[in-house]
């Protein structure tokens, strides 16, 4: 199986990086082909709204998401791994998951499974649920099949979740696929 990971974390060794890698592990265990796309460390500029791609062309915007279109496209699976900001996912990401929009006829209604990887420093389960109800609406939106998520609280520092169970989720979780 293609797996296309997409990460949101400006830091490098952040947490969600690492459930990230950790579910990248599990799948290669499993032999899948894994396209990992670090939204913050690439020049992804924002949507337009100039509608010149069509919902299913070429984008006038020439930078990094061209890198990883072809991918989107292909992957049989799209990983989202992300903190929550603000209660929401990373502007990073947002900026790629919007840019969706340029390839949105070839990648909605055509089957794909996905996975939620989030990271946030409260322990409120109801503090999460805005940035999972936003991926339901795109699993929703796209046709595509949810088939895990980890949803990882209490982690603020960059390595604090090294300390937790929930490497150990992500790595199960991409070992199941």
């Amino acid at each position: 199986m293609k797996i296309t990971v997409l990460t949101g974390s400006p830091r490098r060794n952040g947490n969600s990086a690492y459930l990230a890698e950790q579910f990248i592990k599990g799948a290669q265990e499993k032999g899948h082909e894994i396209f990992r796309f670090d939204c913050a460390f690439k020049q992804v500029e924002p949507c337009r709204a100039c509608n010149r791609c069509g919902m299913d062309g070429p984008c006038i915007i020439k930078d990094d998401f061209n890198e990883l279109r072809p991918h989107l496209i292909e992957s049989d699976m799209v990983v989202f791994a992300t903190p929550m900001y603000y209660f929401g996912i990373s502007a990073q990401m947002k900026r790629v998951i919007d840019r969706f929009y340029a390839i949105n006829g070839q990648i909605k209604g055509h089957y794909k499974k996905a996975a939620f990887l989030m990271t946030y420093a409260d322990t409120e389960k109801k503090e999460a649920e805005p940035m999972l109800l936003h991926y339901h609406t795109l699993m929703e939106y796209l046709g595509w099949e949810s088939v895990g998520e980890v949803v990882a609280s209490g982690v603020w520092m960059a390595g604090s979740i090294r300390n937790t169970h929930y490497g150990e989720q992500a790595y199960r979780l991409g070992k199941s696929i």
